[in-house]
């Protein structure tokens, strides 16, 4: 599956003349950024100037050539400066890129009607925003209003965005510093397979009574106003942890015993990631509300919160308030229509199952070459791989992930790493659904080398 340790991977490609660029031009650059740029994400910024993008790879200013696995920001799907999507966006920006959010164009209808074409009964009805956190959003405000309660119950190591309501659903980071959340936001236990803090006798996950327990502490809580249950199928900042079968199913059964909505956050396993559409089909359940963004424009801003007309129906009686500036722009709906075409015509469902198989294939080998890979879970195309101090305690290391990102970065390949305090040490590997086995041989190679080198370091 993979070359035998230490095996030097493909050298960069040779910089180009757009490439040179004096070390004077550099330090400016750098220097206009530590000025004007607001820090927002915790932490660094990636120590390279990207020029431009294409396929699988990033290109810096001085000619390097960097694997991207983890597709932009999770959502370039089809990999970076897809022919198609550009053919679309340079056609449509020529004629209809912004209307007034009254208006409509056909690029947005008709991305509706195939997005419930691609859903089961009774999602039909779709409105296309922007991000993922404005989808939230727009669902969590919708469930409030046709429920008439405001309560909403999200999972302790959730990612849902950073606007108001999305922030207060999130549990994963960004609770501190910032003032009361929204009122009435509960957090139930992520069932974890791999850490499990209640087990059967025989030691596994014992999800059933974790999800009883945590629906007593709901209720006890609770005034009465339950609205809904906002969770993502697969926790991707969470740590890429994939509740057991049957567990959805349960948890929407306690969903309607309290006369909750069922939320689905889709943004990074919708669209064909995990090998199939979406990643509910896997239980057996269909949302009442089901949020896309992320993969559906594949990296242009594009997100959609999809439901059923009875929900739909309640909530325009009720008046139901969502009017935004890019509410049903035809130019980033043009290309989600393009997304779907490619994604159908090239059946990438299946590409995502079968490069998935051969993904989780490479990470086991390495995992038999490593000590310090304590676990890999995920499914298709999203794959989480945790690195431990030791596989017996299944202790986890901030530092010893930060260091591996780090030679990852310098051997051409750029890992996504979990930045949570004690969850450093998880990589997210989310490739294009585009990509070779040529490109993830390579990635799993400099992987390989890069988990080589600094575990065996006196360091650690």
């Amino acid at each position: 599956m993979t070359p035998s340790p230490g095996t030097s991977p493909t050298p960069p490609s040779a910089p180009s003349a757009s490439f040179n660029r004096t070390t004077a031009d550099t330090a400016a650059f750098w220097s206009d950024a530590e000025r004007h740029l607001v820090r927002y994400g915790g932490g660094a910024f990636t120590p390279e100037i990207i020029e431009r993008a294409a396929g699988s790879y990033v290109f810096t200013a001085d000619g390097r050539r960097i694997l991207d696995f983890t597709s932009g920001q999770m959502s370039a799907i089809l990999g970076h400066a897809h022919p198609e999507i550009v053919a679309t966006v340079q056609r449509q920006v020529a004629s209809l890129d912004h209307l007034y959010s009254g208006m409509l164009s056909r690029p947005v209808v008709e991305l509706a009607r195939r997005l419930a074409d691609t859903l089961p009964a009774p999602l039909e009805k779709a409105m296309l925003l922007t991000t993922g956190a404005e989808s939230n959003e727009a669902a969590l405000r919708m469930a409030k209003l046709v429920t008439g309660k405001h309560e909403v119950v999200s999972f302790a190591r959730s990612w849902h965005g950073m606007t108001q309501a999305a922030a207060s659903a999130t549990y994963s980071a960004g609770r501190k510093g910032y003032g009361p959340t929204a009122p009435g936001n509960f957090a139930i236990p992520v069932p974890h397979a791999y850490r499990p803090d209640l087990t059967t006798a025989d030691g596994a996950l014992d999800w059933r009574r974790q999800l009883d327990l945590a629906f007593d502490l709901i209720d006890a809580q609770s005034t009465g106003s339950l609205a809904a249950c906002l969770v993502e199928p697969i926790l991707s900042s969470g740590g890429i942890i994939e509740p057991p079968p049957g567990y959805f199913a349960a948890l929407q059964h306690k969903c309607r015993e309290r006369g909750m909505l069922l939320i689905l956050d889709e943004a990074q396993t919708g669209l064909c990631r995990t090998g199939t559409w979406y990643a509910f089909e896997r239980d057996g359940v269909v949302p009442d509300i089901l949020t896309l963004s992320k993969t559906l424009g594949a990296g242009l801003p594009l997100a959609a919160v999809i439901t059923s007309a009875e929900i739909e129906q309640e909530a325009y009686d009720r008046g139901f308030l969502f009017f935004t500036t890019h509410v049903s722009d035809p130019l980033v709906a043009a290309v989600g229509n393009t997304v779907l075409d490619v994604l159908v015509r090239d059946r990438l469902d299946e590409r995502a199952r079968t490069l998935g198989a051969f993904l989780r294939e490479g990470l086991t080998d390495l995992a038999g070459r490593h000590q310090v890979v304590g676990d890999i879970r995920g499914r298709g195309l999203l794959a989480g791989l945790e690195l431990v101090v030791d596989r017996e305690s299944g202790r986890t290391s901030d530092e010893l992930g930060a260091q591996v990102t780090r030679r990852c970065l310098e051997l051409g390949l750029h890992m996504n790493i979990v930045q949570l305090a004690g969850m450093g040490g998880v990589f997210r590997i989310a490739p294009p659904l585009t990509a070779t086995e040529e490109e993830l041989s390579l990635g799993l190679e400099i992987l390989d080398r890069a988990i080589g080198e600094v575990s065996r370091s006196p360091a650690l």
